[in-house]
């Protein structure tokens, strides 16, 4: 791999961390049991998995298809006749038969041929694992996301109810002819802007609810409901996480892998692509059997076995064109491998330093927060006792407003550069059954086909 694409031994941006992360089951870690169960849903009743999977079955079928060109191809056939006319022959003649055909790999166009298809086996294995790599940090950080708009929305349900006092307080004020209908004015209009904003947060809740819905395979409304029914806080990940290096990352990717997989199949592709340019060798016979009666079926067998050997002189550069073709394939993918482990070092990179900036932002808004709501009450009980302005007030209450969602959206960032980090570190998904039995059993059986 560095002889390709040099892949450094350690992390050049990264923060060193101590927390390990189990990355097979890292959502758990959250310790939201919405995010364990969505995931889990997920990973079993996602509609774009389950056409993943009819892509890995295509290509397990392909792989059969390409063993099977070691083995001979065998038809049989049969009939009965009766004669007419004046030279008729009395009774049924019956006669049965059988072709047989056999290609010798001599140079290699099955074996290269059933190589491919093998790579295209572990390709779409790892491709499945990769997608559901990617549904499950979806899932997650959509929960995390729902429950950081929940928060903002009771954040803004909050303050509503202290704007209608603070809008009270005001009108009483100037019926006391304490202020003028000015306090009034900026209070409707603190309050009039809070009240705005709170359909907005309900439909973008909405609108999260339901993506998850589509997500794990079901109609729209439970996943809301489940949301509201029990809200609770965003998800707390672990801080300072422990990254493996670099090379070891790179193996656990399924993308890396695909996109390796991909590039040893249009390799062999290659192989297939030359072989036409060397000798065909073909064995075919036949055997043959006919009788008046079933039962003298067999007394008479006549057959035949012919070898072949043909070989391409002319054919204008289709084949030339071909492996040209092949190989201008095989560059491709070369470059998407070597572009797969570079995303791969970026990601983690990323989302390593955003997980630590948004960990520094939740410390700071905390204490800002905390600052904010002693601020409001002590301007809430000095504006009671006409000791500051209105406009004093309006201005505490919402840099409060501002600190709270502020401190809820970098909670939310924190969860989903967690997320984003165990994403790009490879976790999230299980080996395919594909990927994993492909080198195992293609070797055991190709050594029984040769032998064949």
């Amino acid at each position: 791999m560095a002889s390709v694409q040099p892949v450094p031994e350690q992390w050049a941006l990264a923060p060193p961390g101590t927390a390990e992360v189990t990355y097979d089951r890292y959502w758990t870690m959250l310790g939201d049991p919405l995010v364990e169960e969505f995931v889990a849903r997920a990973q079993t009743e996602n509609l774009d998995l389950a056409q993943a999977v009819t892509r890995l079955r295509v290509a397990r079928a392909g792989l059969r298809q390409a063993r099977a060109g070691f083995l001979p191809t065998i038809s049989g056939t049969g009939g009965a006749q009766r004669d007419v006319g004046d030279l008729r022959r009395d009774g049924v003649q019956v006669s049965l038969g059988a072709d047989i055909q056999w290609e010798a790999d001599l140079f290699g166009r099955i074996d290269a041929s059933r190589d491919a298809a093998r790579g295209d086996l572990q390709a779409a294995g790892y491709s499945l694992g990769d997608l559901e790599r990617v549904i499950v940090a979806q899932v997650a950080s959509q929960v995390v996301s729902a429950r950081a708009l929940a928060a903002q929305l009771a954040i803004s349900r909050e303050t509503l109810a202290y704007q209608d006092d603070n809008l009270q307080i005001a009108r009483w004020r100037n019926q006391a002819g304490l202020v003028s209908s000015l306090d009034v004015e900026q209070a409707r209009t603190q309050r009039a802007q809070t009240a705005a904003s709170i359909p907005q947060l309900e439909s973008d809740l909405v609108a999260i609810a339901n993506a998850i819905s589509t997500l794990i395979g079901e109609p729209p409304g439970r996943v809301y409901r489940a949301l509201t029914e029990a809200p609770r806080a965003v998800p707390v990940p672990p801080a300072r996480v422990a990254l493996a290096a670099p090379a070891d990352m790179l193996r656990r990717r399924p993308d890396v892998s695909a996109a390796e997989a991909r590039l040893a199949a249009d390799l062999d592709r290659i192989g297939v692509a030359r072989a036409q340019l060397y000798p065909l060798v073909r064995l075919s016979g036949t055997i043959n059997s006919g009788a008046t009666n079933v039962g003298n079926l067999f007394d008479i067998i006549t057959g035949n076995v012919f070898a072949g050997i043909s070989q391409l002189i002319f054919d204008g550069g289709r084949v030339r064109g071909q492996i040209d073709a092949a190989r201008a394939n095989a560059d491709g993918s070369l470059a998407a491998w070597r572009q797969s482990i570079l995303t791969a070092l970026e990601e983690v990179e990323t989302s390593a330093v955003d997980l630590d900036a948004n960990d520094a932002r939740v410390v700071a808004l905390t204490e800002a927060s905390e600052g904010a709501q002693n601020a409001v009450l002590l301007a809430r009980s000095q504006y009671q006792a006409g000791l500051i302005d209105f406009q004093t007030l309006l201005v505490t209450e919402s840099q409060l407003l501002s600190t709270r969602t502020a401190l809820v959206n970098a909670q939310g960032a924190r969860a989903r550069a967690f997320i984003a980090l165990a994403r790009a570190m490879g976790g999230g998904w299980s080996v395919p059954e594909g990927a994993a039995i492909a080198t195992q059993t293609a070797d055991n059986q190709a050594a029984g086909e040769r032998g064949t």
